[in-house]
């Protein structure tokens, strides 16, 4: 006698269609709040220059989120909220970079406007950040995106125009201003941190679905030190 094989009932068909729903938002990215950022305290400018320095040895420890809100404030947040101005410069006001930042979790867009990180994809691409092999370590990589829609005209005179060569300038510029806010808060906040060139644009574009208007400078690894 064969054996008879049971058909699945429309409610064995439903349960199975909410648990798999159920796996694939586990999978997605919520926003993440975060705290307030401290703007008082840390260790005087002179201090934190005598102590700037380059690492390439990360402890696997994350940040606490309370560190990585002060730590995102200082690289890119707004100081002056009723201008919008930032914490540090950018070319003609355009605030073309945005930061990326890059967590054994998945990849976030920092909002310095709602002091959150905006989801963006799901999944560890640290190792992607870099082509040296520490970079896989460090508990948060900021990269630094340029966005060319923001770029181009002198919101003073619109008849300013710069050219593509002074555009790319530009854009290198403005992320390296906020690599040295973020070497000077990890000085003197004990963190170690590195910025980086050396990148597989092209890769790390796709794991961060980038616009073919976007464009990859600089990426900064930060963290405790290894001890």
């Amino acid at each position: 006698m064969k054996a008879r094989i049971a058909r699945p009932t429309a409610f064995s068909v439903l349960l199975t269609l909410v648990l798999l729903a159920n796996v694939a938002l586990a999978k997605e990215l919520s926003p993440v709040a975060l705290p307030a950022p401290q703007i008082h305290g840390g260790k005087p400018l002179m201090e934190a220059l005598a102590l700037r320095a380059t690492s390439r040895a990360f402890a696997i420890e994350d940040l606490p989120l309370q560190t990585l809100s002060n730590l995102l404030w200082a690289a890119w947040g707004i100081n002056r909220p009723r201008q919008g101005l930032r914490t540090a410069p950018s070319a003609m006001n355009w605030q073309e970079t945005d930061v990326y930042v890059v967590m054994k979790t998945g990849a976030y867009t920092y909002n310095a406007a709602k002091n959150e990180l905006d989801p963006v994809v799901t999944g560890d691409h640290r190792a992607l950040t870099g082509t040296q092999a520490f970079v896989k370590d460090a508990p948060v990589t900021l990269v630094y995106v340029a966005e060319a829609g923001r770029m181009g005209v002198d919101v003073r005179d619109k008849a300013t125009k710069a050219t593509a060569d002074e555009l790319e300038a530009m854009k290198w510029a403005d992320a390296a201003m906020i690599s040295q806010n973020v070497s000077l808060f990890a000085a003197s906040e004990g963190l170690a941190t590195g910025v980086r060139a050396l990148i597989d644009r092209p890769a790390l574009a796709k794991a961060l679905k980038l616009k073919e208007s976007q464009s990859i400078t600089l990426a900064q690894s930060i963290g405790f030190p290894r001890k």
